[in-house]
């Protein structure tokens, strides 16, 4: 025969003390409701005695709140989106929360599929990178008082909580450095989508080259073709302009397809040309030439997004929306060596 489950009634009957005092003691009320250390000392030592585990949903009941979020990303394959759910995940951790992780592919249709299933399953809040026409779905989260926290990208008509970088100034920095060390016939490959960060990017390089009057060539790639599609472009791309002493990438997996298109195609300009990459990678370290980067500071940026998202949770009035623009890191490496024009 099983044993009994024990309940929060059973443990306040066990200790003398009422079942209310019990509960402001797990939920981390306790010093709030000027209970004595004593007692919470006496119930949580009981507590971890009887390995008591709470009904989350009987819980959730009381309370309003599963203590569950989700973060539902573009990609969670992607080096960047993994180490940055990561980062998500450790800090919701350690206030009690938990996290259930899912890619959108940047599809509207699944994105709202998927909010919807998790709102049945009655979920506290969302982080998102949005899909391309997500604004009713979110809007509709916010009429809900559903928090909503946006990563990476955002809606620029649209008045919605936001953490990612200042992507505009992180293409200028990535410019400057390549200016700093002698290259000064710059390309840029970018993805042909609709994206505040993407848009951002290709109009920090087009200012940065504007300013200080540079040749500059681009090649902005389908987004809809394939690997091995953006594989040949960028191939041709190069080919067609073989006077290029530096590439700005604005991704790291277009970064990845184009040092595997220089591989097959001119190795001996894969030594040559200086690259840049935004977002970095641990490959990016080991490879040969090690890759220089526009780092994004994944922990602030889970850092920032957690705090608008408690602050949200814990607020029984409307908050107002948070823009956060983070700077990014270039981290230096082989790849962009001072070239000796001597």
């Amino acid at each position: 025969m099983k044993n009994k489950k024990i309940s929060i009634k059973d443990i306040a009957s066990e200790l003398g003390v009422s079942v209310t005092t019990v509960s402001f003691v797990l939920n981390n009320k306790a010093e709030e409701k000027r209970i004595s250390k004593e007692v919470t000392k006496k119930v949580l030592a009981y507590v971890e005695k009887v390995n008591y585990k709470p009904n989350s949903l009987a819980q959730s009941l009381r309370t309003g709140k599963s203590k569950v979020l989700v973060c539902m990303l573009e990609d969670i394959s992607n080096d960047f989106f993994a180490k940055l759910a990561r980062h998500i995940e450790d800090i919701a951790y350690q206030k009690g929360y938990k996290i259930l992780f899912c890619s959108n592919d940047n599809d509207d249709e699944k994105s709202i599929e998927l909010i919807d299933l998790f709102l049945e399953r009655q979920v506290d809040g969302f982080l998102l990178t949005p899909s391309p026409n997500l604004q009713p779905k979110i809007l509709e989260l916010e009429k809900r008082n559903i928090p909503v926290v946006l990563l990476d990208r955002f809606f620029e008509k649209e008045n919605f909580n936001y953490v990612g970088i200042d992507n505009e100034e992180a293409s200028k920095l990535g410019v400057e450095h390549l200016l700093e060390n002698n290259y000064n016939k710059i390309g840029f490959i970018s993805i042909d989508m609709n994206q505040t960060q993407m848009n951002a990017r290709l109009l920090g390089f087009d200012e940065a080259i504007n300013k200080h009057q540079l040749y500059a060539q681009k090649l902005i790639l389908k987004a809809k073709d394939s690997s091995e599609e953006k594989i040949n472009q960028i191939k041709l791309f190069l080919n067609d302009h073989s006077d290029l002493d530096s590439i700005l990438f604005s991704t790291n997996y277009l970064t990845f397809l184009g040092l595997k298109a220089l591989k097959e195609n001119d190795p001996k300009r894969l030594n040559e040309l200086g690259i840049i990459s935004f977002d970095d990678n641990s490959f990016f370290e080991i490879c040969k030439p090690s890759i220089t980067t526009l780092k994004q500071p994944l922990d602030k940026i889970a850092k920032e997004a957690m705090r608008i998202m408690f602050k949200n949770l814990d607020s029984n009035s409307t908050v107002n929306a948070e823009m956060i623009n983070l700077k990014t890191e270039l981290k230096l490496r082989e790849s962009t060596q001072l070239i000796n024009n001597n």
